[in-house]
């Protein structure tokens, strides 16, 4: 079973898709996937959704350069790099690591985002750290001039902003909504949307309590719970029986996991489920929020430990 509907995404600056609300991945009929990642060919999942708001006030300040930050597989600096090709704005990659300046081409994501048209400034790892510090900001003007700032993993009020519109009406059956979970403004997003009913469900790629906090500054509402037991050891780790979940999961559904959020996110649920954590008959839907072209990074990492890769 599977709904269709039509999605209105990035008012004028997209066009109108239809999109497969719901698909049924599970035997007991329980589990659902919304596959969000289908919104958009290169800015796709959560990422178009966060720069859907962003794009609009740079445009409505008269911004003309969008400036953003990353590490070496970001899927926030591929979609930023591609949304500026797509719409017009000169894009700057500040990069996690000086060591990756000479890796550019070997890299799959630096590699795209470089043909989209992005300038990278690479930094240290202590550097990077100073992101958010006001002086590191004015050096990044002083270099380059004024721009339009969007933080690392694209996390702002404009950003929850368009993650408000992952939910739809028809979503109003489920009783649980699941999502991953990287810097909070996807998640966000979905809880300030969901009705009372609804339980949010989040699963973290990263190790830590600080999300919770994160989350908090962006909803006042209550209805939603970190389930911090399927991270894998941290941001980017997996193991063979992940790598086998996710290759098994798209040879039975033919869909696509990426190793970092969804993958991750998909193996707790149905081991929640397996666990009797949800109530006998609720309705779970899973939003599936891309992040697919991480996966070719993610297999060159694979190959030289000599393990499995992802098909």
């Amino acid at each position: 079973m599977q709904f269709v509907y039509l999605s209105r995404l990035f008012l004028t600056l997209l066009y109108v898709i239809t999109l497969p609300d719901q698909v049924n991945i599970s035997l007991n009929s329980q589990l659902y996937l919304k596959p969000d990642y289908l919104n958009h060919s290169f800015i796709s999942g959560n990422k178009i959704r966060k720069l859907k708001w962003n794009i609009l006030e740079a445009k409505k300040l008269q911004q003309t350069t969008l400036l953003t930050f990353g590490g070496a597989f970001s899927n926030h600096i591929a979609a930023v790099a591609a949304a500026g090709k797509e719409y017009g704005f000169k894009t700057i990659g500040v990069i996690r690591g000086e060591e990756l300046q000479k890796k550019v081409k070997q890299n799959p994501t630096l590699s795209f985002a470089s043909d989209c048209g992005m300038q990278f400034k690479f930094v240290s790892r202590e550097d990077f750290r100073n992101k958010h510090k006001n002086y590191f900001i004015e050096l990044l003007k002083a270099t380059y001039g004024d721009f339009y700032l969007i933080p690392e993993g694209g996390t702002n009020s404009l950003a929850v902003q368009g993650c408000e519109e992952i939910l739809a009406k028809e979503d109003a059956q489920f009783d649980f909504i699941c999502c991953p979970v990287g810097t909070g403004g996807t998640i966000s997003g979905i809880i300030n949307a969901s009705l009372h009913h609804q339980k949010i469900l989040g699963f973290p790629a990263l190790k830590g309590d600080f999300l919770q906090e994160e989350i908090s500054k962006f909803t006042s509402k209550t209805n939603w719970e970190l389930i911090t037991d399927y991270h894998f050891g941290g941001y980017a780790k997996v193991n063979t029986h992940l790598i086998s979940f996710i290759n098994q999961f798209k040879k039975e559904k033919n869909i696509p996991l990426d190793p970092i959020y969804t993958g991750k996110m998909l193996f707790g649920i149905q081991d929640l489920m397996k666990k009797g954590f949800f109530p006998e008959q609720a309705k779970i839907l899973a939003i599936h929020t891309g992040g697919l072209q991480g996966i070719a990074g993610m297999n060159n990492v694979l190959k030289k430990k000599k393990l499995p890769c992802i098909q």
